[in-house]
């Protein structure tokens, strides 16, 4: 096992063993757990009562997050030519389609989102290994494919994310920075959680929020309390 560093013993020590804290103190704590020279994202990870091998458990939506990612979020919008200018208006870092699916098919991923239209899918169906893997492909239920193109690009930019809970039962979400106050990690992390709860499949059975963890890049991480959310 490899030795704590300094800074890493200094980390452990502010953490009370076995305590479940609520999302306003592990908001403030975790800022001060973190002891990197960059700007630390701050994570979320939701253990759920769910089974998503089953269709009618499955968990998966979007949330708008009151005080964004703080990350800068590059956009691409595959559009038609007439709704180049209201994605480009709205924020969108690339706009375009057909030389954009020439550049993806050649293994360009630099994006972080990506929206379309309902018209424009079909060319995307051929392009499902490269962007399937990396979480790109566009969905109908994220919001990602629409009419409204200009809307659903304002809303990634502002802070807007997709969650899906994995094959063991857990949804992981960047929820904010390091940087950002106690109470804006706080007021985002209540977001995500109240979001999780209202989704609860009818199918469910049991204990529905197992475990929640705070924590930051390569920081300790902290137990939530769910039963404070």
């Amino acid at each position: 096992m490899a030795k704590l560093t300094k800074k890493q013993k200094e980390a452990h020590s502010k953490i009370e063993k076995d305590k479940l804290y609520s999302v306003t103190e592990a908001s403030a704590l975790i800022k001060e757990i973190t002891n990197t020279k960059f700007d630390a994202s701050v994570d979320l990870a939701v253990r759920l009562g769910v089974d998503p091998r089953k269709a009618n458990q499955m968990v998966r939506g979007v949330v708008t997050l009151p005080h964004g990612t703080g990350k800068d979020v590059k956009v691409l919008a595959l559009v038609t030519p007439d709704k180049e200018a209201e994605a480009l208006e709205a924020g969108a870092d690339y706009v375009g389609l057909d030389e954009y699916l020439e550049k993806i098919k050649n293994g360009w991923t630099d994006v972080d989102v990506i929206i379309t239209m309902p018209s424009v899918m079909g060319k995307l169906g051929p392009l499902g290994r490269v962007l399937g893997p990396r979480g790109l492909m566009p969905n109908p239920k994220t919001g990602t494919v629409t009419m409204d193109v200009a809307k659903a690009v304002s809303e990634v930019k502002a802070g807007k994310i997709d969650f899906k809970v994995d094959k063991t039962g857990i949804v992981h979400a960047a929820i904010g920075k390091a940087s950002f106050s106690a109470d804006k990690i706080a007021e985002n992390a209540k977001e995500l959680l109240d979001t999780l709860n209202k989704m609860k499949p009818t199918a469910a059975k049991g204990v529905y929020m197992k475990s929640i963890f705070m924590s930051s890049t390569m920081s300790p991480s902290l137990q939530l309390d769910p039963k404070s959310i």
